[in-house]
């Protein structure tokens, strides 16, 4: 049986980038996530918004970037994975984010975004792969003829959840738990490793 493992980035591999820029620069509007807010092309208007207000280029966030590492254990649960399962990172982050927590994580495979971005460094926009790119990633490795179990921990993760042939939420929070109660949860990296076994006997 051929199975690919999708997985998100942030919350489940590495810290939410957003949330530790606004705790750095004092900017709580940029706390929110697609934990607070499901549509995220509105919550990505937002954030463009307050960076151009607050006078944020792509320097100050790759400078918070830079500092930050992946979860505690999540390197380790990744090898484990890896060796276990084909493994594809399926994430709404954007590239020019990602680049240096994936030289951590041993540069795994990743699809997600761009930015767009002026010569001063200003982030003007950005520049999805696909509308639900998550979802069509799992529906072109159905096509494929593969099966998939994917985990993922926010609003935005749940159609791909849906669209897998076993979806797992990761350390989700209360309210993503109690809307999506089809989805068993894992509250560590051991309650997934044990999670991601039980969907492969499922399927075999």
């Amino acid at each position: 049986m051929s199975l690919i493992a999708c997985l998100d980035l942030e919350g489940v591999l590495i810290p939410e980038i957003w949330i530790n820029v606004a705790e750095r620069t004092g900017i709580d509007a940029l706390l929110a996530t697609t934990r607070d807010i499901p549509d995220y092309d509105v919550l990505m208007k937002q954030r463009l918004r307050i960076c151009e207000e607050n006078g944020l280029t792509i320097s100050d966030i790759q400078e918070v970037i830079d500092s930050l590492g992946p979860l505690e254990g999540a390197k380790e649960f990744l090898d484990w994975l890896k060796s276990e399962f084909q493994v594809v990172i399926l994430s709404d982050t954007f590239y020019e984010f990602a680049h240096p927590l994936m030289r951590q994580l041993d540069f795994p495979t990743l699809f997600c975004h761009k930015l767009g971005i002026d010569e001063s460094g200003k982030i003007t926009d950005y520049h999805l792969r696909m509308p639900d790119q998550k979802r069509e990633a799992v529906k072109r490795f159905h096509e494929l003829q593969f099966k998939v179990i994917a985990t993922g921990d926010s609003y935005n993760d749940t159609t791909m959840l849906g669209e897998a042939d076993r979806g797992i939420l990761f350390s989700p929070p209360q309210n993503v738990i109690d809307e999506f109660p089809q989805f068993p949860v894992a509250l560590d990296y051991t309650a997934l490793k044990a999670a991601f076994l039980a969907a492969r006997e499922a399927l075999s």
